[in-house]
C-alpha cells in the first residue's frame, strides 16, 4: 500500500467513525408517560388519559402498543389494593385512555409498559393519580 492510498484509507476511516458518532439511537429513556390530568373521579368506569411523549422532540407518540397496565394504591401503603384497567377509545394521537374502577378515594399508582414502533426497548412509566369523591 502506498502513502496516498494509506492516507485515503485513514481519511475514510475517520469519516466513518465521526459519522457514526453523530448517529443517535433512541432508547426507552427517551420516552415518557404523562398524565393528561392527575385528578380523576372515584367510582366505577372512571376514565384515565395518559400521553406518551418523545422527550427529544416533545411530540406525542401515536401507535404505541401498551401491553401492561397495573393500577394500585401503593402511594397509600396499600399495594395489594388493585383496580382492573381496560383500554378505551381515544381520538387524540399519542393519548391513551383507560377505564378503571377506583373503589376508594386517595392516591393510586398507574404502571404502564409499551412498545414503540421501531424501538427495541420497552418503555415503562409510573404515574400517581388522585381519585376524588
Amino acid at each position: 500500500m502506498n502513502k496516498t492510498s494509506f492516507s485515503g484509507a485513514m481519511l475514510l476511516a475517520g469519516v466513518l467513525i465521526a459519522g457514526s458518532a453523530t448517529v443517535s439511537f433512541a432508547s426507552a429513556q427517551d420516552y415518557e408517560f404523562q398524565p393528561v390530568s392527575t385528578d380523576v373521579k372515584q367510582g366505577r368506569g372512571s376514565l384515565v388519559s395518559v400521553r406518551l411523549v418523545d422527550k427529544r422532540t416533545g411530540k406525542p407518540v401515536a401507535d404505541a402498543v401498551i401491553f401492561t397496565t397495573r393500577m394500585d394504591m401503593a402511594p397509600e401503603g396499600m399495594e395489594m389494593m388493585t383496580a382492573p384497567v381496560e383500554a378505551a377509545t381515544s381520538t387524540e394521537p399519542g393519548v391513551y385512555v383507560f377505564k378503571t374502577d377506583f373503589a376508594m378515594a386517595g392516591s393510586w399508582r398507574f404502571k404502564l409498559a409499551a412498545k414503540v414502533q421501531g424501538e427495541p426497548d420497552t418503555v415503562q412509566g409510573e404515574l400517581v393519580l388522585k381519585a376524588n369523591p
